[in-house]
């Protein structure tokens, strides 16, 4: 009988020790975009994406990061990494827009301009992270605004293991989505979902589900040991797709 992981740091461990060389994450994106990640090809993105919010951007528990991206494979990187960090994710909707009324600390976005706009006058204004979504864009290709961090072009070069220096409580906000508001001890437990793990699945979403559908069921398909397929808006969710990546559940 296999417990299931029931922190985000136990989820990372799992991706990096469990069959670490099986899918755990597809994306389908624009212009037939298609890029795998194995678990520990996963876990390494998130570790190093961790350790560049720690060594560039002083990220700890109780920094709040904000995602100003859309749903992609990048923001469940940055989400995971945040959670590692032991930090608070502010997420929105596809059509909503970062609320600048609260307090955050860093923003990665995929328009720094506006992000920079949206919270001018803001005391202290957020660090500003440039994100560039495309998996073979190594850099930021527009000119950057002043005060403004390139994401592509610095992570490959932090390390490749990530270990934080502080655990969370548990007890903590880990996730603020809308009016939802998710502690550390809520990410990975549920009554839907028992201590125990399940047979791993491979789950097909689509981004048009939002945050708050994709990103719970993103969670549990991996602390089952399971994968996740995930689409853009722009692609079909075909039969021959499913057939393709041999979906168990969507």
């Amino acid at each position: 009988m296999n417990l299931r992981p029931g922190t985000p740091t136990d989820l990372l461990a799992t991706l990096r020790t469990n069959n670490p060389t099986a899918p755990r994450l597809t994306w389908y994106g624009p212009n037939a975009e298609r890029v795998e990640f194995s678990g520990r090809v996963l876990e390494n993105w998130v570790a190093k994406t961790a350790n560049y919010l720690v060594d560039e951007l002083d990220a700890e528990p109780g920094t709040v990061v904000g995602l100003d991206l859309p749903l992609h494979w990048r923001s469940l990187v940055w989400l995971l990494a945040t959670w590692a960090v032991g930090a608070t994710a502010t997420l929105t909707d596809a059509a909503a827009t970062l609320q600048a009324t609260s307090r955050t600390d860093i923003v990665a976005t995929t328009n720094p301009a506006a992000a920079h706009h949206r919270f001018d006058g803001a005391s202290p204004s957020p660090l500003v992270v440039a994100v560039a979504l495309p998996a073979l864009q190594m850099r930021w290709m527009e000119d950057l605004p002043a005060r403004t961090l390139d994401y592509c072009g610095d992570v490959r070069a932090h390390a490749d293991v990530f270990f934080a220096d502080d655990a969370p409580a548990s007890s903590a906000l880990a996730w603020q989505h809308g009016t939802t508001a998710v502690s550390y001890d809520q990410l990975l437990t549920s009554e839907d979902h028992p201590t125990v793990q399940q047979a791993p699945r491979r789950v097909l979403l689509h981004v048009s589900e939002g945050w708050a559908a994709v990103v719970p069921a993103a969670l549990n398909a991996w602390a089952d040991g399971g994968s996740v397929v995930l689409l853009d808006n722009c692609v079909e969710p075909t039969e021959k797709l499913r057939t393709s990546e041999n979906i168990s559940q969507d």
